[in-house]
């Protein structure tokens, strides 16, 4: 199917959905409170923390339990890992990039390398690139696609049974969730546009709007406030302090920070109109069961969720009209943010215990009512929803 062709495939999916109904009331800070505590209380997590927006600003952020297995409070200045809400945050700044004409998102990331991509086979200092040598279809990835998980990769090089980077579909075609596919549009623009990602992000995001603790790389002043993480037998673990910039997943900040950024992002901060609304429309229709493992087969149509992925993101339509979402995750990491266009309302959930996730469908839905997210394709082995 032609780009074309899957973007008007999503759209007829998303039109099959009833009409939006009346928005639900924002909560107040007690009554998320209270959600949050049961959350907790019937998952065994440690730790928790959630900020609500509405009308593109932070209405209340709040943090629940402890930031490590002493018994230390978090707070809502804990740093906590973001995971891969470092994605959106990457899909977010390479629309900038794209209103402002320095990133074209339909031309392939090829174009901006001074160099075909396998030439740069140095997996220490570039990437597992040089892999990619007897298959051109590297040549047509383009920005949009990495954002669309539609390079054909793996999520990482790391897991193919060889641990050699491989392309498994033709780019552009369908959605596989791909880690990997995000580093290269990092990789294209350091080499291309010579920009540093995480400068980029601190000069146009994170100080613009006060997020003095968030970064993509570990600083030594985080060390004084900083989440460890319990995993899903409830043992402790230590964070995991990265020291390298990673577009798919490095990002550590607050609740207070990432709340400001999620306020930022629903209300289109720094973009003209037409591009927050390309941000987030989704144009790559779902076509499996669920998002992981991330090459599963495409599913029937009736096993697929009413959802298409976006520039980092993914979109959806339900009740309340279109809305957006990401979901972070590792061992010891839960994370969420869904934001709906309506009244430019989101709720964004910090877990440093993995148990929590388990819960997020029903938090979710204390704070914004019936959304519209595909839970059963991102959590297919909860019992409900």
């Amino acid at each position: 199917m032609t780009g074309s062709g899957l973007r008007n495939a999503a759209a007829a999916a998303l039109a099959l959905l009833p009409a939006a109904a009346a928005a639900t009331p924002v909560p107040t800070a007690a009554a998320v409170a209270t959600a949050a505590r049961a959350a907790m209380a019937s998952t065994g997590a440690r730790g928790l923390a959630i900020a609500v927006i509405a009308n593109g600003q932070v209405a209340s952020v709040q943090a629940f339990g402890e930031r490590n297995a002493a018994g230390a409070p978090l707070t809502a200045d804990t740093v906590m890992y973001a995971a891969s809400l470092t994605k959106a945050v990457t899909g977010y700044l390479a629309v900038q990039l794209a209103a402002e004409g320095r990133l074209d998102l339909d031309r392939p990331i090829a174009t901006l390398l001074p160099r075909p991509l396998p030439d740069y086979g140095n997996p220490d200092a570039y990437g597992h690139w040089g892999d990619l040598a007897g298959d051109p279809r590297w040549q047509a990835i383009t920005p949009r696609m990495v954002l669309n998980h539609a390079t054909g990769f793996a999520n990482f090089w790391f897991l193919e049974p060889d641990q050699k980077l491989r392309i498994h579909f033709n780019p552009g075609s369908r959605y596989a969730y791909s880690g990997e596919g995000i580093m290269l549009l990092q990789f294209g623009l350091e080499q291309g546009l010579g920009l540093d990602l995480e400068s980029e992000l601190q000069r146009r995001l994170f100080r613009p709007l006060g997020m003095t603790r968030t970064s993509l790389k570990w600083r030594p002043d985080f060390a004084s406030d900083l989440a460890d993480g319990w995993n899903a037998a409830g043992q402790p673990e230590p964070h995991d302090e990265r020291s390298r910039v990673r577009a798919a997943g490095s990002m550590d900040g607050s609740i207070n920070d990432l709340a400001r950024l999620a306020a930022a992002m629903v209300r289109g901060h720094g973009l003209p109109p037409a591009w927050r609304r390309e941000f987030a429309r989704g144009t790559l229709p779902i076509t499996t069961a669920t998002q992981f493992p991330s090459l599963a087969p495409e599913a029937p149509a009736a096993g697929r969720p009413a959802a298409a992925a976006a520039l980092g993101v993914i979109g959806f339509s339900g009740p309340q009209g279109p809305g957006w979402y990401k979901g972070g995750h590792n061992d010891i990491t839960a994370n969420t943010l869904v934001c709906l266009e309506r009244q430019q309302r989101c709720v964004l959930i910090l877990a440093n215990d993995v148990r929590a996730e388990a819960a997020f469908p029903a938090l979710v839905r204390a704070v914004l009512g019936e959304t519209g997210v595909p839970w059963r394709w991102e959590y297919p082995g909860l019992p409900s929803y």
